[in-house]
């Protein structure tokens, strides 16, 4: 799919974590023309050798570009960057496409948004390979005419493109989604250590969950993390996995809910979070299901 199918301006991508430099990356590969900006300017280096334009304000990336991508880390950063005083929307609506693909509470995305028409949530699921190959699928909400619009440009970026309804609604798939991951990852983590614990050889137990019918993909691929305890170079941060926990559970409790297991997760990214963990990859969360040093079984 060529450029032509979507528009013919630039795109910008704000925020250059894992996913944004993925998309980034998969659109200059396109022969896209990309802007880029970051909250620091170091990690648009790569990305300016590799051809795209660095600059110093979300706004200014905005400029002549026929869609956004932000992809922060969460609300108050998606709030800086759309309606800060250097932000996208701050001198006004903004004509292309405002794809929002950072994981927020559904409500902060409407909030955000505000009357400008052509935003949309887009909930990503896939990892930074995904991402730079074009293989994410992504969920997505908004007006059905501004998702049709958008429609070539999303499927130059994933494999699988699915409009869910009224803006909010790509937010809500991810932070089911996340609940998922949080949930397994967390439980492989829990069996891993109980068999340290009582004998067992942690690596077998590793292989055997991976190779078994009780292990998800993510599941399989995360267990090779928890075998080497290799946390750093993340996938996706333990504290990114706390906040989107945590919004779960205020999800479920706004709707009247009780989720029992989301909020025993919750607590325990927040507290790996809380003990120094937060930037390495979210299979840290063993780090708080660990025995304390010097603990005897």
């Amino acid at each position: 799919m060529t450029r032509t199918n979507y528009g013919p301006g630039p795109v910008a991508v704000l925020g250059l974590g894992t996913m944004g430099t993925g998309l980034a990356s998969r659109l200059l590969a396109q022969g896209i023309q990309v802007r880029v900006w970051n909250r620091t300017p170091e990690r648009t280096e790569p990305l300016a050798r590799a051809g795209a334009v660095a600059v110093g304000r979300p706004s200014e990336a905005a400029e002549g570009t026929s869609a956004v991508i932000c992809t922060v880390a969460d609300g108050e950063a998606l709030g800086a960057v759309l309606r800060g005083p250097d932000g996208v929307l701050a001198r006004g609506t903004y004509s292309g496409a405002l794809i929002c693909a950072s994981t927020v509470a559904p409500e902060e995305i409407v909030r955000l948004a505000g009357d400008v028409p052509s935003v949309m949530d887009v909930g990503m699921l896939g990892n930074r390979d995904h991402a730079r190959d074009g293989e994410l699928r992504l969920f997505v909400g908004g007006e059905e005419r501004v998702f049709t619009a958008g429609r070539p440009l999303l499927e130059l970026l994933g494999k699988e493109v699915v409009h869910l309804g009224a803006l909010g609604s790509g937010m809500r798939m991810k932070l089911l989604l996340n609940l998922l991951m949080g949930i397994e990852v967390q439980a492989m983590a829990e069996a891993a250590e109980l068999a340290a614990a009582t004998g067992l050889d942690k690596q077998l137990v590793l292989r055997t969950i991976a190779g078994s019918g009780f292990a998800s993909p993510v599941m399989s691929f995360k267990s090779r993390r928890l075998a080497t305890g290799r946390f750093d170079e993340p996938d996706f941060r333990l504290r990114l996995m706390a906040k989107d926990l945590m919004l779960a559970t205020e999800q479920a409790a706004a709707a009247g809910l009780r989720l029992p297991l989301t909020a025993a997760a919750a607590h325990t990214h927040t507290r790996a979070a809380e003990q120094g963990f937060g930037d390495e990859d979210c299979a840290a969360v063993t780090r708080a299901v660990a025995p304390e040093p010097g603990t005897h079984t």
